[in-house]
């Protein structure tokens, strides 16, 4: 998760929303992306669509069985509809996400029983250093004038 954070961290930098995620198999980090809808002109730029688009380049397959994602805010409906579809085996974010999130904040998609995969999900892993970074870029955005 630290490495999420720092992802997150650069996302900040890049004037985007503070986002970070990785995946991880056996142990090895095969795909990382931070935010970048602002930068790539992409909605579907979100940090988890990228980490696994390379996760899925690394191992020359879409599906990414045995994996586990991390990512530093729970994830919306767009990425939890990834992540099942990529057949990601265990997911571990930090903050929840009130407004948007798709893995029991708003709508719980991960334990959707009519769907044919599911996630493992833990949440709450550094919520608090992770919901900071968020808490702090959006602070220092509403203080700059418009």
């Amino acid at each position: 998760m630290q490495l999420a954070l720092e992802l997150a961290r650069q996302a900040a930098k890049n004037n985007e929303v503070p986002v970070g995620a990785i995946v991880v198999k056996d142990g090895v980090v095969i795909g990382s992306g931070s935010n970048s809808p602002i930068g790539l002109h992409d909605p579907t730029a979100h940090a988890e669509i990228i980490a696994m688009r390379e996760a899925a380049t690394y191992l020359g397959n879409y599906r990414l069985v045995d994996c586990t994602l991390y990512v530093t805010l729970e994830p919306c409906a767009m990425c939890s509809g990834a992540i099942q579809h990529a057949r990601i085996a265990k997911l571990i974010y930090g903050a929840s996400d009130p407004k948007t999130g798709a893995c029991g904040s708003v709508v719980n998609l991960m334990n959707e029983p009519k769907l044919n995969h599911h996630t493992e999900v833990t949440g709450g892993v550094l919520a608090e250093e992770c919901g900071e970074v968020l808490s702090s870029f959006f602070k220092q955005r509403r203080s700059k004038p418009t």
